[in-house]
C-alpha cells in the first residue's frame, strides 16, 4: 500500500478470531478444512479483490501461531494482525480494533469460521456502500430485518467508532444493540444477488 492511493478506493477487510471457540473446542480459524485452515479459504476469496486485511486476534501467542501459517506474499493484498484491546467482551471490541487501524473509511467484516464466503459476495457487499449510510447489512426475512441480519458478514464505517465505545462502557454487547443505533441500509439475502450459503458457520464438529 502506498500514501498516494485515494483512502476511498481502498477496501478493507476485517476477520475476527478472538472468539474462544468453546463449541468447537479448539482454534477454528486454524482447523485444516479441504486441506487447509479454515481463514485461508476466507483470504484466497479476498484475493484480488481488497487492498488491506486486519486479522484481530485475542492473544499475542495466537498471532505468533498465525503468522507461522499465513504468508502474506500469498496474497495481493496487506495483511496485518492486531490484538484484540478488549478480551473476552465478544466481537464488538474486536470490530473496533479492527476500525481503528483500517487505512479507508469502511471494511467488510468476517468471521475466521465462514469459509464459503464467495468472491461475490464480496464484491456484492462492497458495491452497496453509499455516503448516507453507516453499515452495509444483509438480513434473511423482510419482516424481521434486524432479528435475522447477519451482523458479522457486514461493511462499517469508522465513524461508528464512538457508538461501539459507549455500547462497551455500559456492557451492551449485542452486535445488534450496535446496529440498531447506526444509519443501516438492509439488504436482503435472496439467493440471487446474495446467497443463504455464504452464511454457514462451522462452529461445532458435526458442522465440519
Amino acid at each position: 500500500m502506498t500514501s498516494e492511493i485515494n483512502c476511498e478506493n481502498i477496501k478493507s477487510c476485517i476477520i475476527l478470531c478472538g472468539g474462544q471457540s468453546r463449541r468447537m473446542g479448539r482454534d477454528k480459524g486454524s482447523m485444516i478444512i479441504q486441506d487447509k485452515p479454515m481463514i485461508k479459504h476466507i483470504l484466497y476469496t479476498l484475493n484480488h479483490i481488497i487492498d488491506e486485511a486486519i486479522i484481530v486476534l485475542n492473544n499475542q501467542e495466537r498471532i505468533e501461531r498465525y503468522c507461522e501459517f499465513i504468508n502474506p506474499q500469498e496474497y495481493s493484498y496487506t495483511i496485518t494482525f492486531l490484538e484484540d484491546m478488549i478480551k473476552n467482551k465478544g466481537p464488538m471490541p474486536g470490530i473496533m480494533t479492527g476500525l481503528e487501524n483500517i487505512k479507508s473509511e469502511y471494511a467488510l467484516v468476517l468471521p475466521c469460521d465462514s469459509p464459503y464466503v464467495s468472491k461475490k459476495y464480496v464484491q456484492t457487499i462492497f458495491s452497496e456502500i453509499d455516503n448516507e449510510h453507516q453499515a452495509i447489512v444483509p438480513y434473511h426475512d423482510i419482516d424481521n430485518k434486524l432479528k435475522t441480519s447477519e451482523p458479522l458478514h457486514s461493511v462499517y464505517n469508522k465513524n461508528i467508532i464512538p457508538e461501539i465505545e459507549e455500547l462497551l462502557e455500559n456492557d451492551v454487547l449485542h452486535i445488534k444493540g450496535l446496529i440498531e443505533k447506526i444509519d443501516a441500509k438492509f439488504i436482503l439475502i435472496d439467493n440471487k444477488k446474495i446467497e443463504k450459503k455464504e452464511f454457514k458457520n462451522l462452529n461445532r464438529p458435526e458442522d465440519i
